[in-house]
C-alpha cells in the first residue's frame, strides 16, 4: 500500500499519517527496493517482449530504441509518484495577514494514467482552503496535486489523496479538491465517447457547508464550460 507521504509527516504543523488517522485511503502498490535505473531496465526488456508479440520489428530504426523510451517514461516522467523521494519539498508559513477568507488555485493541469487501462486521464485540478495559522506558497498546491497524479490512478482516490494530503500540511479540514478530467480508456476503447469527462469532488470541514461549498462551486467553472 502507497500511503500518504511520509514526509507530511516530517512537517511539524502536520497533524498525522493518514492511515493512522482511521481515514485510510488503500493504494496498490508495494516497494520493490528497486532504483529507477533498475526498473527502466526490467521495464525495458519486458517491453521489447510485448513488441516481439505484437509482431513488431524491433530492430527497425524507428523502434530499436522504443522499448528504452518508453520505460524511462514511465519511470521518469509518468510515474515518479511511486516514489516517495519525489515528494515535493514543502514548508509552511505562518499566517501573518491573519488571512481567513477561501484561497482558491483553479486550472491546475494534471495528467495521470488510468490504472485499468494504462492510458492517459487528463483534466483540471480546483483546490480550495480556509487557512488556520499556517498557508502555503501558491505553486505548492500544483506540485502536491501533480505528485499524486503521476501514478496509476482512479480518479476518485486522487482527489482524496491531494485533499487529505493538504489537510495534513495545513493542519486544517477545510480543504476542497475538485477535478475535472476526460479518460482516454473512455474516448479510446469500450464505449469510445468523445465528449465525456468526469467531475470529482472532495470537501472536508467548513466546505461540507453550504455557504462554504456554494461559494467555492460558484468560482470554479461550471462543469458544461471545462473544455479538455
Amino acid at each position: 500500500m502507497l500511503e500518504l507521504e511520509e514526509k507530511v509527516l516530517s512537517n511539524p504543523f502536520a497533524t498525522s499519517h493518514i492511515n493512522d488517522s482511521g481515514d485510510e485511503i488503500p493504494y496498490p502498490w508495494n516497494d520493490n527496493h528497486l532504483t529507477d535505473d533498475e526498473k527502466i531496465k526490467n521495464i525495458e526488456y519486458y517491453f521489447e517482449k510485448i513488441l516481439l508479440t505484437l509482431g513488431m520489428d524491433v530492430e527497425d530504426d524507428s523502434i530499436r530504441k522504443t522499448p528504452y523510451r518508453y520505460a524511462k517514461m514511465l519511470v521518469k516522467e509518468l510515474f515518479p509518484g511511486l516514489n516517495r523521494n519525489n515528494f515535493p519539498k514543502i514548508t509552511t508559513q505562518e499566517n501573518k495577514f491573519n488571512y481567513r477568507n477561501m484561497l482558491l488555485e483553479s486550472h491546475i493541469s494534471i495528467h495521470s494514467m488510468c490504472e485499468h487501462h494504462f492510458v492517459p486521464i487528463l483534466g483540471y485540478c480546483h483546490i480550495a482552503y480556509i487557512p488556520n495559522d499556517r498557508v502555503i506558497g501558491l505553486s505548492k498546491l500544483n506540485r502536491v496535486a501533480h505528485y499524486f497524479a503521476r501514478r496509476p490512478q482512479v480518479q476518485e482516490r486522487l482527489t482524496r489523496q491531494i485533499k487529505e494530503c493538504l489537510s495534513s500540511l495545513l493542519n486544517t479540514p477545510d480543504v476542497a479538491v475538485v477535478i475535472d478530467a476526460s479518460h482516454l480508456c473512455v474516448k479510446m476503447r469500450g464505449v469510445q465517447d468523445a465528449d465525456c469527462f468526469t467531475r470529482t469532488y472532495d470537501m472536508g470541514g467548513l466546505f461540507e457547508e453550504d455557504t462554504y461549498r456554494n461559494e467555492f462551486f460558484g468560482a470554479i467553472p461550471k462543469h458544461s464550460e471545462i473544455k479538455l
